[in-house]
Order: structure tokens, then C-alpha cells, then sequence
């Protein structure tokens, strides 16, 4: 992984956002490294059922479409506080698929496994996120990443792969599907009581790269109860990504 330091000014570049920035300010700072998008198109009447209301499924050419993300993460930490390596960098891993809101496009996650039991601990305490622990490693050989994730309870949820991009760096167009899947700058979810959120992000473009994979093992969308067959349609890598995120927002207006 990279160790440069964080790029706190990724926040004055904005023209590539779909809607301004909030106006309050940032809460958490994260960093993403060596991440792959492997992504599946599912039938959207059989996807749409795992969405809770008020959240919309959204559909690139009438077809839902599935993600399994694997990723390392540094500099996890809320802002003005500094970061120690043990509590703010491990492994995640999520399986999501793509929500909508009135005219804001987010990302809505079906589960999120992390090898920090702290970190998992906290986002469900704070943000009600289906986070689980797992036993994960990740490990760099030249160019290709080896992943592996098998989660400590629950449902069998094991992941093991590896990946490397296998082109030069691009920007997504706009209108593209890749822009579609990867350009999302808010999750959806629901808090302990029921009451549906949005939790904005902002980053820069995502500095993609085409990718091949192995995945030997990927149970990961069926211990969500979702169905997916074969190898992914498309897999994109990403070499680092920072990212600062705000805290929640009650979509009733409240909170």
C-alpha cells in the first residue's frame, strides 16, 4: 500500500460531483488501496425485493447489477484526530448494489466484512451498517493482490482471489456503465430505529484500470441470500483512492 500522506485537498476539487458538496463540515477521513470491483448484472425483479423502501433500485439499461469489492483501508479516523496504524488500517470487504433517492444516486450495501473488530464494532453502533468480523489477509505480489477473507460468524462468507490491473489508468465517461457503477458519492441505510439516512462522500474520480481475476472462492453474495453465477461481467482495480465522509443525515429532514 501507498504511504503517502492523506490529500486533504481532494475537498477543493468538485466539478466532477453530481450535486455540491454539504454544507456542513466533514467528519472522517479513509484511504482505499488495491481495490477491485467485480461486478455482476442481475435481474432487477429479483434484486429490487432485497432493497428496503424508501430506497430505489437503480438500473443501467433496465439490468441491477451486484458488486463484490475487496480493498485495503488507511488513515480511518475521524477528522482532526491522529490516526495510529493498528486501529485505523485493515482489510474490507462488501457486496452492494446501486440505490436511488430522488435524483441522488447512492450505493446501498448488503454486507460489509472487516478485519478489525473494532471498526466493526463502531459502524454498527454508529451508522447501523451490516458490518461482520472476518479473518482476512492481503498480500502484493508485483502487481497482482492476493485476497483472502473468510467471516468469523454467521453465514459461510469467504472470499479468496487475486487480481491485477492489466491496463493504464482511465477516468470513467460519463453515461458509461463504468461511471454508473463506480461514481456514487453517498451510502443509503437505515438506523437502529428504522429511519432511512444518507451518508455523503466525496472523493476524486475513481483512476481506474481494467482488471483480471481469479476468484477461487466467492460466497459472499449467497450469505446475503443473493444469486449470482459465473465469473463477473466486469472487473476494474484501482490502485488508491482517498476519500472524506460526513456524518448522516435523516432523509425525513430531521437529526
Amino acid at each position: 500500500m501507498s504511504n503517502a500522506p492523506f490529500d486533504r485537498s481532494i475537498v477543493d476539487a468538485v466539478a466532477h460531483r453530481p450535486w455540491p458538496l454539504p454544507h456542513r463540515p466533514w467528519a472522517m477521513t479513509q484511504s482505499w488501496h488495491n481495490l477491485l470491483f467485480a461486478h455482476w448484472p442481475i435481474d432487477a425483479a429479483l434484486l429490487a425485493p432485497k432493497v428496503p423502501k424508501p430506497f430505489e433500485l437503480d438500473l443501467f439499461d433496465g439490468s441491477g447489477w451486484l458488486g463484490v469489492v475487496p480493498f485495503e483501508m488507511t488513515n480511518v479516523g475521524p477528522r482532526g484526530v491522529p490516526t495510529l496504524p493498528v486501529l485505523s488500517s485493515f482489510a474490507e470487504l462488501n457486496v452492494r448494489t446501486y440505490v436511488r433517492v430522488g435524483d441522488r444516486p447512492g450505493i446501498y450495501f448488503f454486507s460489509l466484512d472487516a478485519a478489525s473488530a473494532v471498526a466493526v464494532r463502531a459502524a454498527r453502533t454508529l451508522f447501523n451498517l451490516p458490518y461482520h468480523t472476518a479473518d482476512m489477509t492481503v498480500e502484493s505480489a508485483g502487481r497482482q493482490i492476493r485476497y483472502r477473507s473468510i467471516r468469523r460468524a454467521g453465514a459461510d462468507a469467504q472470499f479468496v482471489a487475486s487480481y491485477e490491473p492489466i491496463s493504464d489508468v482511465f477516468t470513467a465517461p460519463r453515461n458509461s456503465l463504468e461511471h454508473f457503477l463506480t461514481e456514487r458519492y453517498c451510502l443509503y441505510q437505515h438506523d437502529h430505529y428504522g429511519r432511512p439516512y444518507r451518508l455523503e462522500i466525496h472523493h476524486p474520480p475513481w483512476p481506474l484500470q481494467n482488471a483480471e481475476a481469479d476468484l477461487r472462492r466467492n460466497s459472499m453474495a449467497g450469505a446475503s441470500g443473493l444469486h449470482i453465477e459465473g465469473a463477473p461481467t466486469l472487473l476494474h482495480f484501482a490502485r488508491r483512492l482517498d476519500v472524506v465522509a460526513w456524518l448522516p443525515t435523516r432523509l425525513d429532514g430531521a437529526g
